[in-house]
């Protein structure tokens, strides 16, 4: 069937305006217009209509065109064959259509809903060319496939080359961008969007802007996003690569579309592809990973289990690890604590910021490890989420070896009240020995002379001169003490 539709499509591009009149009028579409709205109209007959009939038709009129083979042969008339008609690389039965090439003079673009690129050569007989793949944005749900990534093809040494596309919108897809909601003034959710990339078919590309790029829509150039200004001195701007966003230049009726794009040709290759997408929110990302992301507490407890197992190859062994409660991203308690399952750390950072923080500058890396962790590779914290819920005194707690957790307070909360008795400095007997517990000389007199915090360390040391110099006179010289003291009091612990 699907050799039957190419088939098809190849004879209804070779006929003349009599004969798209002749298969429209045969059933019952309109005959009016120009040649490329009949050619648009009878293409999208054999890709959605194509019945037996309708396949029956278009072989008659295109026998009956080229009947007379013969007196062709002996005086050659010319003229396309189907075999001669370049087809796009990337057939397939929903959005294969033929594609001539830009440089031919005199050339009528059909407007049906697959797109001509330039330059490109026919399909090679029985060969399977891989394609060109991008990569899946978060940030965007692809609806439809406009025009599959296809190369930019040079057609000239010229150093700026041109690359025009043409195509139409199905009412069912302009519906879609008019009924969508805006995400701000002038922006839809469902969009329109252009996707650059490298050719390279090994595996799915990010998107890439080739140098001077440029792209037109209809008769108005496109705004494309411009570089990252550098703060530090010698490192060149980045430019931000995404998708291109064309709605809001495009004619949203069954009119054709125009794009031009305007590409440096330096050496490199690249493909553009157009796409209908629907524009996500930071906010529907959080809820999607609420309701799917989850992991729950006991699969995240075994996992702090086996973190802490005791490995035989290991000569320390280790009775706990710490976990902040505080997300490295914005200094903030955490709220919706995430990681990437590809991350080897139990540190988690905050859903909600990380994907604010994607939705401006996508980078998707890991802020605790500095490591890939794209979207569809994050989870919720189950047990951390719950510990959170719990524990609201503390910025810290410890994983211990069977799973459990406990809070650990600020060093600070603990000095402010010490819980350890208290060392007394006081004055030495004759012999030097330290004053008995009770803080009572032998007479049963106190002994111990209490040191003044109130007094600064100048008044200190005079006054401490004063009581050796009567010591001296009294008793004779003193033996050295075994630790000085100067101010304040020591704790014992």
């Amino acid at each position: 069937m699907a050799a039957e539709l190419v088939e098809a499509k190849n004879m209804v591009m070779s006929f003349r305006v009599s004969d798209l009149q002749m298969l429209l009028g045969f059933v019952g579409r309109s005959k009016s217009g120009l040649k490329h709205e009949l050619v648009t109209r009878a293409l999208q007959l054999v890709q959605f209509d194509c019945s037996p009939e309708v396949f029956k038709k278009i072989k008659e009129l295109y026998e009956t065109r080229y009947a007379k083979k013969s007196s062709e042969a002996a005086q050659p008339q010319p003229h396309r064959s189907p075999e001669a008609l370049p087809i796009h690389s990337s057939y397939d039965r929903g959005s294969a259509v033929a594609r001539t090439s830009i440089s031919t003079p005199n050339i009528d673009y059909p407007t049906l809903y697959g797109k001509y690129l330039n330059g490109l050569g026919r399909l090679p007989p029985k060969a399977v060319k891989p394609e060109v793949r991008l990569v899946k944005l978060p940030f965007y749900t692809t609806l439809d496939e406009l025009l599959k990534p296809t190369e930019l093809v040079p057609q000239n040494n010229e150093k700026l080359q041109e690359s025009p596309c043409i195509f139409a919108l199905t009412p069912r897809q302009v519906e879609l961008i008019r009924n969508s909601r805006e995400l701000q003034p002038g922006v839809k959710s469902v969009q329109v969007v252009l996707r650059i990339c490298y050719t390279d078919t090994s595996s799915p590309q990010e998107d890439q802007y080739p140098p001077n790029i440029a792209v037109k829509v209809n008769h108005s150039y496109c705004s494309v996003p411009g570089y990252y200004p550098s703060n530090k001195p010698g490192v060149e701007p980045k430019r931000p690569c995404r998708p291109i966003n064309l709605t809001h230049l495009m004619y949203l009726s069954a009119a054709t579309n125009r794009i031009t794009v305007t590409w440096g040709n330096y050496g490199k290759s690249y493909s553009v592809g157009l796409y209908l997408v629907r524009q996500m929110t930071s906010a529907e990302l959080l809820q999607r990973l609420k309701t799917i992301g989850i992991k729950h507490p006991e699969l995240c407890k075994a996992l702090v289990k086996e973190k802490l197992r005791l490995d035989p190859d290991s000569e320390i062994a280790t009775t706990g690890v710490r976990v902040s409660l505080i997300c490295p991203l914005v200094k903030m308690r955490l709220s919706v604590p995430c990681r990437a399952e590809t991350c080897a750390h139990l540190q988690c950072f905050d859903a909600v910021f990380y994907l604010q923080m994607n939705e401006k500058k996508p980078t998707w890396m890991c802020p605790v490890c500095d490591k890939p962790a794209p979207y569809d590779q994050l989870i919720i914290d189950g047990l951390l989420s719950k510990i959170l819920t719990e524990c609201e005194d503390a910025d810290e707690i410890e994983y211990l070896v069977d799973g459990s957790w406990c809070p650990i307070r600020a060093e600070k909360e603990r000095s402010c009240s010490p819980q350890c008795p208290i060392l007394v400095l006081g004055s030495s007997d004759v012999n030097g020995l330290l004053p008995t517990p009770n803080g009572n000389g032998e007479n049963g007199k106190a002994a111990a002379d209490v040191v003044d915090l109130t007094l600064d360390s100048s008044s200190s040391e005079e006054e401490e001169e004063e009581d050796e110099e009567e010591d001296d006179d009294d008793e004779g010289p003193q033996p050295k003490r075994r630790c000085s003291y100067e101010k304040g009091l020591v704790s014992a612990c």
